[in-house]
Order: C-alpha cells, then structure tokens, then sequence
C-alpha cells in the first residue's frame, strides 16, 4: 500500500490545473524534441526503459541505474539544412551507496544568423543592403535532476524522481525571457517488464518575456505597421507521459526491447490519434535489438496526425502520417557511440536530420 500511494501521489500532482493566465500552446516545444541518438531513433519511447544519463530528460527516476560511476553524454543535431542547432549535454553522479543519483543536463535549440531586414529599406525607398545585420534566437534549458531508490528486491525495483528546471530564451538584443519548472516520476521495474511515468510542467512552467527596443528600432516596427510588444508571459500547462516497455529474450546473446508511451497534453485539442477540447493523447512506440549488449539496432514511430492527402486536389481526402527514425549504436568498455536517423514531418517528406551522440562512463580508480 505504501509503494502504491507514492505513486498515486505523484499522479495527482501531474493532474492539470486551473489557471487564470494566458495559456499558448506548444509552450516550450524545443524541450520535446529528445534527448539522445537511442531514444530519438526509438522515436521518443524511453520513459519506462530509459536506464542512462538521459534519464535526466525523459525520466529523472531512471538515474538510479547510473551507479558506482558518473556517467556523461553529449549529442548534437542539426535541422533543416544546418539551419536550426540542437545540443544537448548530461552528467550523472551517483552518491549515497548507489541509492541516490544527481544529473545536471544542459539543452540549446538556436537559429543564428538571422538578417535583421530592419534598416533595409531608406527613407527614400531605396534599399541599402550594408545595413542588414544579423543575430540569433536561441532557447537554452537547465535542469537539475535528484533520483531515489524507493525499494529494490530480486523481483521488482522502484524509484521516484523530480526535475528543477530553469528556463531561458532570447531573440538577439529585442527580447529574452526566464522561466522556471518542476518535473516528477517514477519507474517500476519487474525482471522483464518495465513501466515509467513522467509528469512534467507539474505546477506549470511560468515564462516572463521582456523587451528592449531602441528607439529607431520602434520607428521601424511604427513605419512598417508591426505591434510593438512591451510585456508577455506564457504558461506551459503539465503533460503526462506513460510508458511500459518488455525485453523479450530472443537467444542467449539478442535481446529484444519494445516500448510503448502515451504523451498526455491539456492545453486543448491538437492533431493526435485521440483528442477533445481539453485534452489530448499522442502515441510513441520504439525497439531496439541488442546483440551481446555491444551492438544496437533500433527503430520508432511517432507524431501520428491525420491530414490533406497531397494526392487529393478537392482537399476532401485525409489520411494518417507518422514520423519515422532508425539507428544503431555500439559500446566497448566505458565508451558508446550512437546514431539515429529521424524525419521531421512525416514518413513521405523528405526532411530528414542526422543525431550524434556519445556516452562516457567515467570509472573510478580503484583504492589500494
């Protein structure tokens, strides 16, 4: 009784609540990209089988499987045509004999060098193409993340786990915001079988724009009929993410790992297999086949959303599109590489970006 009140009081927490601000949705999307080459070519599915560093991003719980060593990850992406960049980097310490785990993770999601078309056009009319400048938009994440050991036994093991994080986003000198966060979980695992539950924005994440416009820099936005912003917050209402995942034993040296989630979000009806006015229900299924837990391949499929046949020129026609990912990895020693290969749309568009990752477990000399 007492393993399932934990449980259920961690769920209660993640149950959406009233607010009496302005809620936008897809607030802070750059934090559902992913984290990692494994868990992006699984398509997201890691909140039950997550069991690395990245446990920081997916599930804090999962930390507690980093033990005796701290563990590091580091992965980069870049998207549409190295336009957009995304870095990501994780450290995890195990202290307290292995029953407690800290991380610190670090995201950035940045377009740079965007031209500033401000100053383009002269008074006159003409153009002056010298004074086109650029600058950078950029969101940046930290979070610190705390692991338990709830209880352990041959058969069944359980953990919880929370996420502090901070918030910051900025447009090169117009404008920047900070936000701040809380994510719980919690994970069960079996001998087989695992189940994970990530509540994250528990308390809503709280975003505060401000703006700085210079004064020739308002006459321009004045001129060209563009609102002039002075103040904006945004609010990030919870999402819930559910998960179980099961290892089939394929021979004595394959393993077979398929891992199911269900992404629950409350910010209204948003283009998902199941959806009403307040809520919504985005599916996540991923494997990966481990050979001598050396050699990796993995694959996943995400984002499905009915929309326009593109072969329907009435515009009558829908149909069901989904977002494909593969990847492989392999891991010698302490040191494991990975890689995944992830569309951006869906499965018959070509945008397609290619994941780096790499893993260091950091082991520690042993005392004489």
């Amino acid at each position: 009784m007492k393993r399932l009140s934990v449980l259920y009081f961690l769920f209660s927490l993640a149950l959406p609540i009233s607010v009496f601000s302005q809620v936008r949705k897809y607030s802070n999307e750059f934090l559902n990209i992913g984290a990692g080459a494994r868990g992006l070519a699984m398509g997201g599915a890691q909140v039950a089988s997550v069991s690395d560093a990245t446990g920081g991003y997916w599930n804090p719980a999962a930390l507690v499987n980093v033990k005796d060593n701290p563990e590091a990850m580091l992965m980069h992406a870049d998207y549409f045509a190295g336009i957009a960049k995304y870095d990501y980097g994780t450290l995890a310490l195990p202290i307290q004999d292995n029953k407690r785990t800290i991380g610190i993770s670090v995201l950035r999601f940045a377009v740079d060098d965007i031209p500033n078309t401000l100053y383009l056009v002269q008074p006159d009319g003409s153009l002056n193409y010298d004074n086109i400048q650029s600058f950078s938009s950029a969101d940046y994440a930290f979070l610190l993340s705390f692991a338990q050991q709830y209880t352990e036994n041959k058969n069944r093991k359980i953990s919880v786990g929370a996420n502090a994080k901070i918030i910051y986003r900025k447009v090169g000198s117009f404008a920047n915001a900070w936000g701040f966060g809380l994510d719980a979980a919690a994970m069960m695992h079996g001998n087989r079988w695992k189940l994970g539950l990530m509540a994250k924005d528990i308390t809503t994440t709280f975003n505060a724009w401000s703006f700085n416009f210079t004064d020739r820099e308002k006459e321009a936005l004045y001129l060209t009929q563009n609102n002039i912003p002075v103040k904006s917050t945004e609010i990030t209402l919870p999402r819930i993410v559910l998960g179980g995942a099961y290892n089939f034993k394929i021979t004595p040296s394959v393993n077979l790992l398929a891992e199911a989630n269900l992404d629950f979000t409350f910010d209204g009806r948003r283009n998902t297999i199941f959806s009403t006015n307040n809520m919504s229900i985005d599916p996540r299924i991923g494997i990966e086949t481990s050979i001598q837990n050396v050699f990796f391949v993995r694959a996943g499929i995400s984002n499905f959303q009915k929309t326009i046949s593109d072969k329907d020129t009435l515009n009558q026609s829908k149909t069901w599109i989904y977002q494909p990912s593969i990847g492989a990895g392999f891991k010698i020693k302490n040191v494991a590489i990975d890689y995944a290969f992830t569309n951006l749309a869906n499965q018959g568009n070509p945008l397609y970006t290619h994941v780096f990752s790499l893993k260091l477990d950091f082991v520690r000399k042993k005392e004489n």
